[in-house]
């Protein structure tokens, strides 16, 4: 087949959050199962690895109404796929990809509204005849009705069918029509635009062929009001077009047995390297160095959806027991600020820097014995899937992604790999970590059985990629 798959940042070249692994391991699968699969994404002023970028096209002219918009393409190629980089400096020339760090940029709505035509009008020039294109989430989300008002009669994008993932819901691209002039200029239909505003995510929903959420239980969550991020109708209207397919782990960079960024490798025959990585993690964190004390840690966004809105109040609680916490992660500066301040008060337990530095992640992954995920929601989630990987069994909460890989220990004691809760409130979450923090004390030989099956628990990208094959296949011309 071939596949276009379009996303606005991938692994290797642009990355802000899972979008890009996912943009990055997806393709790769493809291409090594035969499909011929192009990755079309912009040309960033922060890209990497284009040095050596090729010219494509030059002076390209793409209209929308009356105006025109001249840009470049650019190409290189990373594990054997081609990537087309969209170069239109008005637009990508800047120091960041969405925002300036502080505030997201008031034209997104334009820039990404011209880089999905910019897609689709780079397939009619290069004459790549697509059977599938692949949007991401609300930065591609006209696509699917671009495709269907301004490209129905072209002959390398007629029949072509399109699958919308949806990596996170809650982010949706609104915005006021007025601000795109763009898509104003290019056309809209008028029942798409609703007190003036144009929601990118809702427009993908309404028109792409199938709709994939990250995870299984993402996607039916997606279809509930609870969910669903205001989107519930949108999606219980499509039911019959979406599915949920989990995202894979990749484990060329979390393995334990061949990570360079960790003091010690270890396997499941051999598990002495994670209690030096322990001791390790203990020193770095200036937090008194003994293997009996359970350790917990935390990689993660420091905001409202990770759960932090009903952990913060427990906090101290915990750290009433015979625990050490080791947490890196930086976002909401109020957030930020009480667990700093939680730290700072019991500094002989809880070890906090607010930072992100992915060899102290890799370190905490390791030297945990327990890795805490609290979260809101989670679509997939992929920090349970590497702490799976290295031992560090997963607390978490039975949400999206994280219940789709996590059995509980008390509810499913053949399968168990962690220790999961369901309501996303404090009292429940304290019981859960109490609970994991009893069984580490209690029964040190099953811990570690359950250890060493946690590291079993794989999550290949090929396996969903296969998922994604035969869902193409289905839909193909």
């Amino acid at each position: 087949m071939n596949i276009l798959f379009v996303s606005s940042e991938v692994e290797d070249l642009a990355k802000t959050g899972g979008l890009a692994d996912v943009a990055k391991a997806l393709p790769v699968s493809f291409k090594k199962v035969g499909h011929d699969v192009r990755i079309v994404t912009p040309f960033y002023q922060t890209s990497n690895n284009v040095e050596n970028a090729k010219d494509v096209l030059t002076g390209v002219e793409l209209h929308a109404g009356e105006q025109t918009y001249k840009y470049n393409v650019k190409s290189v190629e990373l594990h054997g796929v081609t990537i087309y980089l969209v170069d239109y400096p008005a637009y990508f020339d800047r120091k960041g990809i969405y925002s300036d760090g502080y505030e997201a940029y008031d034209d997104n709505g334009e820039r990404y509204a011209f880089f999905s035509m910019a897609a689709l009008h780079l397939a009619q020039l290069l004459e790549f005849k697509c059977d599938i294109i692949h949007c991401n989430d609300w930065h591609t989300g006209l696509i699917p009705y671009y495709l269907k008002k301004h490209w129905s009669d072209n002959a390398f994008l007629a029949s072509a069918k399109t699958v919308l993932s949806v990596h996170n819901g809650a982010f949706q691209g609104v915005f006021h029509l007025d601000s795109v002039p763009f898509l104003a200029k290019s056309g809209v239909d008028h029942e798409d635009v609703h007190h003036g505003l144009v929601n990118y995510l809702k427009i993908a929903v309404k028109y792409a062929t199938k709709i994939v959420a990250v995870s299984p239980s993402y996607a039916q969550e997606l279809q509930t009001d609870l969910g669903s991020h205001h989107m519930g109708d949108y999606f219980r209207n499509r039911s019959a077009d979406m599915l949920g397919i989990i995202n894979g782990c990749d484990y060329s960079q979390w393995d334990p047995a061949h990570d360079p960024l960790i003091p010690s490798q270890y396997t499941v025959e051999n598990m002495s390297g994670k209690a030096f990585c322990k001791a390790n993690l203990q020193q770095q964190s200036h937090l008194p160095v003994d293997g009996d004390i359970p350790l917990i840690g935390m990689v993660c966004r420091i905001t409202d959806q990770k759960g932090f809105g009903y952990l913060i109040p427990i906090l101290e609680n915990i750290l009433h027991h015979n625990v050490q916490i080791v947490m890196i992660g930086t976002g909401d500066p109020n957030l930020v600020s009480q667990i700093q301040a939680i730290s700072d008060k019991h500094r002989s337990k809880f070890y906090f820097l607010h930072d992100f530095s992915l060899k102290f992640s890799h370190l905490i992954t390791a030297g945990s014995d327990f890795f805490l995920m609290p979260s809101l929601f989670e679509p997939c989630g992929l920090n349970q899937m590497y702490s799976l990987a290295y031992g560090t069994l997963p607390i978490v909460r039975a949400v999206g992604g994280l219940k789709d890989t996590v059995k509980d220990l008390e509810a499913d004691p053949a399968e168990a790999n962690g220790f999961v809760f369901n309501r996303p409130d404090s009292e429940e979450l304290l019981n859960c970590v109490r609970k994991a923090l009893l069984f580490y004390h209690e029964y040190p030989q099953t811990f570690e059985f359950i250890r060493k099956k946690a590291m079993q628990s794989k999550f290949n990208w090929h396996d969903s990629a296969m998922k994604y094959e035969a869902l193409y296949r289905s839909i193909a011309p």
